[in-house]
């Protein structure tokens, strides 16, 4: 009971500083400029493991690598921490499930994100977030729009989008077995 309970701790703390990473790697990718407050939140939660990284790791391409890398880092702390708490390291499944939390904790991000749009477009569009998550989420649904245009005054492309992420979701789940 004690290893669950721990196990639950070392995975919500890492779901969270890894979340925030990719948060901090998704708006420079996407160039959009964060609310103080989120960008206050996001930058004083990461910059003490994104700022060592930065010396060994440049920004290339308009990338923020160190970023990317720090939440592959912590999903591979992680992953480690719950295996040697289950008596199973072995260095080569811990690399490919620490990849798998990375992908699992991308794919529900951008799935986050679509759900925070869709509702921002019904219970307030003019909401000071709602410009900022719409910029985030528009690498992905602009492209889906080309594909699924809006169906009278409906936008069935958060739709497709959550559908595709969840197939996305199903393949990164079976990872493991398919590398292992």
């Amino acid at each position: 009971m004690l290893q669950s309970i721990l196990a639950l701790i070392i995975d919500t703390a890492a779901s969270v500083l890894g979340g925030v990473l990719l948060l901090r790697f998704w708006v420079q990718t996407v160039r959009v400029r964060a609310p103080t407050p989120i960008s206050q939140f996001t930058f004083q939660l990461t910059d003490w493991l994104v700022r060592p990284l930065r010396r060994i790791i440049p920004g290339l391409g308009g990338y923020d690598w160190a970023s990317l890398t720090a939440a592959f880092l912590v999903a591979l702390l992680a992953t480690a921490l719950e295996a040697s708490m289950q008596r199973y390291f072995v260095l080569v499944p811990v690399l490919v499930l620490a990849l798998q939390q990375l992908l699992i904790w991308i794919t529900y991000g951008l799935m986050a994100l679509i759900v925070i749009e869709a509702v921002f477009s019904w219970v307030n569009p003019q909401a000071p977030l709602a410009p900022f998550v719409r910029a985030l989420n528009d690498p992905l649904l602009s492209r889906l729009r080309r594909v699924v245009p809006p169906l009278g005054m409906i936008d069935l492309s958060p739709l497709v989008a959550l559908v595709l992420l969840q197939i996305v979701l199903y393949l990164v789940r079976t990872l493991p077995n398919m590398l292992l």
